[in-house]
């Protein structure tokens, strides 16, 4: 996700130099037919022109589908975060001890108490990991992250039989549940209740998940994608056919203006096309997309500091700008 205000000249450089060239080099070409006595290639504006508002308003349909896709993955992601902290305090809260431990003051988590600081660490850590698997399988990352990213946060065993598994981080939340049954009938350390408002956390997490897998699993209908650019290059190439005959109607020479005010029409209709494009796919890693890395680094030191960890991980920072 691009955080800076104002996108930096390189940036637009970068992304319109190969269209404003191309623009640049057949409008060039057109005019200088037209100026060699191939009159008959200018055409009416007014049909130009129409097509034109059609083309804006289509285009301006796709964007607004295009971000609709963005803000949903957007919003999916801001309910990981916030239901993995209900889940935190559910784990720390719900999962006590029946013996009492009365060298604890009322302002101590129940984590605090030796005998189940490795039991929440375990169920907390393993959350953390869910998040970093979930992310690594919408980018595609998962074979070259998962060492680095998952692994820390699994027992080794667990750690090398989720890898295999298609959908790691589902199995990961199925793991949860099946811990929540032991502590509940086998340990005695969770009441109906809490094991089921923790199941439901648990559905939530699903839902969440689910609704992930669905904008990566579905793309963008590319008859709305395909058609768009189409008709922005049609425009782009009828634009200059327009305008020959209105500027040669100013004056001897300047014909050519046709050349630098197509360009831009042309670049400003290709440039709103190019910014649904990137809009399509908010889970690619790229600049506009969710910023799914820092995410989970917020998720792990928000888990991590309820856990009354201290030595905690860095935020992740942007890197030219854009926040991975």
């Amino acid at each position: 996700m691009y955080i800076r205000q104002n996108l930096r000249w390189s940036i637009i450089w970068r992304s319109a130099w190969r269209s404003v060239l191309i623009l640049t080099l057949y409008n060039l070409i057109v005019c200088w037919f037209y100026t060699s006595g191939f009159t008959h290639l200018a055409i009416p504006w007014q049909p130009v022109a129409t097509l034109g508002t059609a083309v804006a308003f289509y285009i301006g349909f796709k964007n607004n589908g295009s971000y609709d896709r963005f803000w949903e993955g957007r919003q999916i992601w801001g309910g990981i975060v916030n239901t993995s902290r209900t889940w935190a305090i559910q784990t720390l809260e719900f999962i006590t001890s029946r013996v009492d431990a009365p060298e604890l003051t009322a302002l101590q988590p129940a984590a605090t108490a030796p005998e189940l600081t490795e039991r929440h660490r375990r169920i907390i850590y393993r959350h953390i990991a869910w998040c970093n698997a979930l992310r690594l399988q919408l980018r595609l990352q998962r074979d070259e992250l998962w060492d680095t990213d998952v692994a820390p946060f699994l027992l080794p065993e667990e750690s090398a039989f989720m890898r295999q598994r298609a959908n790691s981080a589902a199995h990961l939340l199925r793991r949860q549940a099946a811990e929540l049954r032991i502590l509940r009938e086998e340990r005695g350390l969770l009441n109906d209740f809490q094991h089921v408002n923790m199941m439901r956390t648990l559905e939530r997490l699903f839902d969440l998940q689910g609704g992930c897998e669905r904008i990566k699993n579905t793309p963008f209908p590319r008859q709305f994608a395909f058609y768009s650019f189409l008709f922005v290059c049609l425009f782009a190439l009828m634009l200059p056919l327009g305008l020959l005959r209105e500027f040669d109607q100013l004056g001897p020479g300047l014909v050519w203006l046709t050349v630098p005010f197509s360009v831009l029409i042309s670049w400003v209709f290709n440039t709103i096309e190019s910014v649904g494009h990137t809009s399509e796919n908010p889970f690619e890693n790229q600049m506009n997309d969710v910023p799914m890395t820092a995410l989970c680094r917020t998720i792990e030191i928000d888990l991590r500091e309820m856990l009354g960890e201290t030595e905690l991980p860095p935020k992740t920072v942007p890197v030219k700008d854009i926040l991975f």
